[in-house]
């Protein structure tokens, strides 16, 4: 069977463009233009994936996840019209896995919704026995890494990250020590045909790091080469 999206935003016009791309990816789509008529739905029949407005009126995304995950471990990505850190560590916390901001890019929507679908289905999988083909953990002194759960863990702590975090850091930490341009970086956690620009790649490395640091105060693992780009730092 197709995997159905389940899209909630106040905003009709977001809600049918990307039904409308969603659709043409082979998936299948349930609309709702309101947190609480989706809350009822979902809770009843839940979808494969969310994706879900924060800023709505009576009940916001973050309630709306919040009264699900009560019931539900449905992924969700979040739809935010402003990039407030605040939202976005409230929404973690609630299990959200990962963010978009608006205006965002459909084909960014997509690659995020297919990349957590891939992992979900392999969680799914393995908590029922079924043979997986595994990915190696990789492990670079005190960070523990595991792609194929999406674990992250720094001096035994569990760090969460979003979709996009994850794959900045596996690149770097792939080769510890070795200067990561941000066009390399770009690549790694986004598809080629999505642009984005250098800012965007300085806000995920500044993210990583205050993550890091609430685990570990002392974190220095990732450089900033000025002009060059980053680099893991190996212990």
């Amino acid at each position: 069977m197709e995997p159905c999206i389940a899209l909630v935003d106040d905003d009709k016009n977001i809600l049918t463009s990307v039904s409308i791309a969603m659709q043409s990816e082979g998936f299948a789509t349930r609309i709702y233009s309101d947190a609480e008529t989706a809350l009822k739905a979902l809770t009843e029949k839940p979808a494969d994936l969310g994706i879900f407005d924060i800023k709505m009126p009576r009940m916001d995304g973050l309630e709306l996840l919040r009264q699900l995950r009560e019931k539900s471990s449905m992924p969700v990505i979040f739809l935010t019209s402003k990039d407030e850190e605040l939202d976005e560590a409230l929404g973690l916390a609630m299990g959200a896995d990962d963010y978009i901001t608006k205006p965002f890019s459909q084909r960014l929507l997509i690659a995020r919704v297919k990349a957590i679908l891939r992992r979900a289905a392999y969680v799914s999988a393995d908590s029922n026995g079924e043979d997986q083909e595994e990915s190696e953990p990789m492990i670079r002194g005190r960070l523990h890494m595991d792609p194929a759960r999406h674990h992250v863990q720094w001096n035994d702590k569990k760090v969460t990250l979003t979709v996009t975090e994850f794959l900045i850091l596996e690149a770097l930490a792939s080769r510890p020590g070795v200067i990561r341009t941000r066009d390399q970086l770009m690549d790694a956690a986004y598809q080629d045909d999505v642009y984005v620009d250098d800012r965007t790649i300085d806000s995920h490395i500044k993210r990583l790091r205050r993550k890091f640091r609430e685990v570990d105060p002392e974190f220095t693992g990732i450089d900033t080469l000025y002009g060059a780009g980053y680099r893991f730092a190996d212990d």
